[in-house]
């Protein structure tokens, strides 16, 4: 997974409303780390703050889910309506040039919600722990993501998936994105993942078989440019929970949805 700094709320106390456009030459305050002298926020009172934010409650088989009435989903229903919109201007004026439009959605948190994990684990990232929790494949979708995926691909735009999980995570993840109802092409050529063993040539500044020293940025930012400059798409737009998932370029647009409840350099 690419949790290489899982930090409880780095950034949510300032962005836990945080869901927006994130465009060029937007604000990018929810990069920025808490290096304040001041006492910082009591973790307490913000996992409460958190827990109000998702509406997290337990069902009745003991898993943690979010509200559909929360402030979170409301905020993402507000990205996904305006995402919309700009997704059928894009794929109708990219048609009419003859371009191949393109999405690109990362997973964790922005298709599939790791809510329970964070909250089972307090907001604490163990590998063995992660891979197990990614391997049931059982986690919900977040809210309107597998009709946002479907509404691209009804519109003609090709589907792409960018994410950190890991190549041998493979079959849980599409098995997963399944389950959600996000069944638009979940083949090898469309779902890109880390493959640190065999790493893409396209990736070779930062990755060699056995050598992997690609930053987040650098593996996302370099597969995004493998699909434009190499397969001859344009990405219009670009869905992630991360900064890290936006930045490095090669996206018309990037759409930052909500997380506060880890943060990724």
């Amino acid at each position: 997974m690419h949790k290489p700094l899982r930090i409880a709320a780095i950034a949510a106390a300032c962005a836990v409303a945080g869901g927006a456009l994130y465009g060029a030459g937007a604000a990018t305050a929810g990069q920025s780390t808490a290096n304040s002298t001041h006492e910082p926020y009591n973790i307490g009172l913000l996992v409460k703050d958190i827990d109000t934010y998702y509406g997290t409650a337990a069902d009745a088989n003991g898993v943690y889910q979010a509200s559909p009435d929360s402030p979170y989903a409301k905020d993402l229903a507000r990205i996904d309506s305006a995402a919309k919109k700009y997704i059928d201007q894009a794929a109708r004026k990219a048609h009419h040039r003859g371009d191949k439009p393109a999405v690109v959605f990362d997973i964790d948190d922005t298709l599939l919600l790791s809510l329970d994990y964070e909250k089972r684990y307090n907001y604490t990232y163990n590998a063995t722990t992660w891979a197990d929790y990614v391997n049931r494949a059982d986690r919900p979708g977040v809210f309107g993501s597998a009709e946002l995926v479907k509404y691209a691909d009804k519109k003609g735009v090709e589907v792409f998936y960018n994410s950190g999980l890991s190549e041998a995570q493979r079959s849980a993840a599409v098995e997963n994105l399944k389950k959600i109802g996000a069944d638009v092409n979940l083949d090898a050529d469309h779902v890109f993942l880390k493959d640190k063993a065999n790493p893409p040539s396209y990736l070779s500044a930062c990755a060699t078989p056995g050598t992997w020293t690609c930053t987040t940025v650098q593996y996302k930012g370099g597969t995004r440019k493998h699909i434009e400059k190499d397969l001859g798409y344009d990405i219009v737009a670009n869905f992630g929970d991360q900064y890290s998932d936006l930045d490095g370029g090669y996206a018309d647009r990037t759409y930052k949805l909500p997380n506060p409840t880890y943060f990724v350099s």
